[in-house]
């Protein structure tokens, strides 16, 4: 018994000495992680350098570490914010993370429904942000990565400001369908139309560019999905590929107002190459001498450059920010002037924009983000249509006229010739035609952390645009024996979308070697469009606009038209899974099942899937220790996207 006795209380010392040094070889460690504003940074890791231990922040930023005694240096890494190694001293420390320069691996950028560090992405995409737009007077979203990366091309089709314009990934997609990307708002998807109604007859065919209510100056990055396997979680929307837009928020500090101001002068860079009055006089006197007499009016004009002009643009912009940990604001306005290269066409714009992200309770788990886009565009635009008649368009006109025959006559009136070889000034002159467009985009996105991996989040927006355009036709000018036949419209379109979005995303750092990230959701959005259009002509000129007594027109040439889009509604699911191993094998794989209205009645869902894998090479040690290449991947995708 006695020996029992003795070897129970051996082992037990035993116990305790081994149990005393293990704990006299770690201590504790706390702390907390803030940003560049002092703001707590959620969900931070930190780490010992060469060591296992690892643990993440909490709401508040702060954190408890057990740690070796002998450990000397801990990293400290965020998305978005450069990792960041502090020495160990004291067993209280604070620490203050930097955003990322923008190129590192660790940059967070945009994908579909959700973020990611660029080392952890599978798909081909590519990022813009801020410092890397074109630099100049900018007037739509689209012209600040004109040229900026390799399979994007963006092509403003007319000189009209405001005007449409033509943007493709990686060339065309569909021969019958539209070809261009679907531009997606702080993750709300853009139904792509423009609200300004189309001309009639002889009017501007230009629809205008969708993306102009946005002002370039509230624009902080722009991500672009190329291949299928990145844009497949859009589903069918996503065969063009599709541009991430992220707009500026408010950050935590004291209000800083910003104030700008610049102003442009845009001119024709190189005119056709058309003869002059000499060169043409020359050409007559060649080819066809028997007509000097008739063909030679004496003159000298270049049509083209009367047409045209020195445009001036004034562009005015302002915004103010700050904030706290519960609340974030940034409220901007702007004013835009644009007179374009052909005479008589103008844009001006007003926009004001309000974000606001708020945190509520003590842990700050619930959170909303708010968003809100107000937007008018008065345009006048000039009578250049991409299907005209023998008679041409201005410019077509311009191009075609005699450059010995003045435009203007001795009485300084516009030089009347016939109906079918017209005065491109008196063109510009014949056709008044001005719209108005407002544009109201509201989001609000609700969220709530469940817990520091797991977050639910609601997305409803609303997007209202109304168009009004008014154009007449003073006949008279172009065929004077149409003096009681001149004509007037009204067109005015409506258009409403809503997008309901409930999303479960988990994003969890297992330990050093393995992330896993998922995302789960539900989408449900409404498109309405409808339209309405009156007619009239047979009116004589007295002095005042005919669409402003347009029920004054001959009864028989009077027109009306009206027109509401049918049910146009598209319900769906999509999941997202990907793995991070080692920084060097990543695997994502998405799904979406999109049901529409627009489908048969026997085949209402379609199913989207995309699956892609990626070696990071440069993390193997084989390259690793050259230092050749800070990122290396070799990456395979596929998905389906129609």
């Amino acid at each position: 018994m006695k020996n029992k006795l003795l070897a129970q209380c051996a082992m037990t010392l035993t116990f305790l000495l081994v149990s005393f040094i293990a704990f006299a070889q770690t201590k504790v460690l706390k702390g907390k992680v803030v940003d560049e504003t002092q703001g707590p940074l959620s969900g931070a890791t930190i780490k010992v350098k060469g060591g296992a231990a690892a643990t993440t922040t909490d709401t508040e930023g702060s954190f408890t570490l057990t740690i070796p005694s002998e450990a000397k240096t801990l990293e400290v890494s965020f998305i978005g914010y450069t990792l960041k190694e502090v020495p160990i001293v004291g067993s209280d420390i604070t620490v203050a993370l930097e955003p990322s320069a923008g190129q590192g691996l660790d940059e967070v950028v945009v994908i579909g429904y959700g973020t990611a560090r660029k080392k952890d992405l599978t798909g081909a995409m590519v990022t813009i942000g801020a410092k890397n737009f074109n630099k100049g007077v900018m007037t739509s979203p689209d012209q600040l990565i004109q040229g900026k990366t390799p399979g994007v091309m963006v092509i403003n089709n007319t000189g009209q400001p405001g005007g449409a314009t033509t943007v493709r990934i990686r060339g065309n997609s569909s021969i019958r369908a539209s070809n261009n990307p679907l531009f997606v708002l702080d993750g709300v998807p853009m139904s792509g139309n423009s609200p300004l109604p189309e001309g009639r007859g002889g009017f501007s065919s230009d629809r205008g560019n969708p993306l102009s209510y946005l002002n370039p100056g509230d624009i902080a990055s722009m991500d672009i999905l190329k291949d299928a396997s990145a844009t497949a979680i859009y589903g069918s929307r996503g065969a063009n590929g599709v541009i991430l837009i992220t707009t500026k928020k408010g950050k935590v500090g004291s209000p800083e107002v910003s104030v700008g101001a610049s102003a442009g002068v845009s001119s024709m860079r190189e005119y056709p190459d058309v003869l002059d009055a000499a060169r043409f006089r020359e050409a007559l006197k060649y080819y066809t001498p028997n007509d000097v007499a008739n063909a030679d009016f004496g003159g000298n004009e270049d049509a083209f450059r009367a047409i045209t002009q020195k445009a001036i643009t004034q562009n005015y912009y302002a915004d103010i920010a700050g904030g706290t940990e519960h609340g974030k604001y940034r409220l901007s306005g702007g004013y835009l002037n644009q007179n374009g290269i052909i005479r008589g066409s103008q844009l001006k714009k007003y926009t004001a924009n309000f974000t606001g992200n708020f945190r509520f309770l003590e842990n700050k788990r619930l959170g909303v983000d708010f968003s809100a886009f107000l937007t008018q565009l008065d345009n006048r635009y000039a009578p250049i249509n991409a299907m005209v008649g023998s008679e041409g368009n201005v410019i077509s006109q311009a191009l075609q006229w005699n450059p010995t025959l003045p435009l203007y006559d001795d009485k300084g009136n516009l030089t009347y010739v016939s109906p079918s070889t017209r005065n491109p000034l008196t063109s510009i002159e014949a056709f008044k035609d001005v719209a108005t467009t407002n544009t109201t985009v509201i989001n609000i996105a609700p969220y709530y952390k469940i817990t520091d991996d797991l977050e639910y989040r609601f997305i409803y927006s609303v997007m209202r645009q109304l168009g009004n355009r008014q154009g007449m036709y003073r006949a008279v000018l172009i065929d004077p024996s149409k003096v009681n036949d001149e004509e007037a419209f009204i067109s005015n379109n409506g258009e409403t979308n809503l997008q309901m979005t409930h999303m479960l995303s988990y994003n969890k750092q297992i330990n050093e070697n393995w992330n896993v990230n998922a995302v789960a959701g539900y989408e449900y959005l409404d498109f309405n469009f409808n339209n309405n259009l009156s007619y009239g002509s047979g009116f004589k000129y007295i002095g005042l606009d005919y669409f402003d007594y347009i029920q004054n027109s001959m009864v028989a040439t009077r027109g009306i038209a009206s027109y509401r889009s049918p049910s146009n509604q598209l319900q769906s699911f999509f999941l997202r899974g990907g793995v991070n191993y080692l920084d060097r094998y990543l695997l994502t794989a998405t799904v979406r099942k999109d049901g529409s209205t627009k489908f048969g009645e026997n085949n209402k869902y379609a199913t989207f899937p995309s699956i892609a894998i990626a070696w990071n090479l440069a993390q193997e040690d084989f390259l690793k220790s050259t230092n050749i290449f800070d990122q290396l991947k070799l990456r395979l995708g596929w998905g389906k996207t129609r």
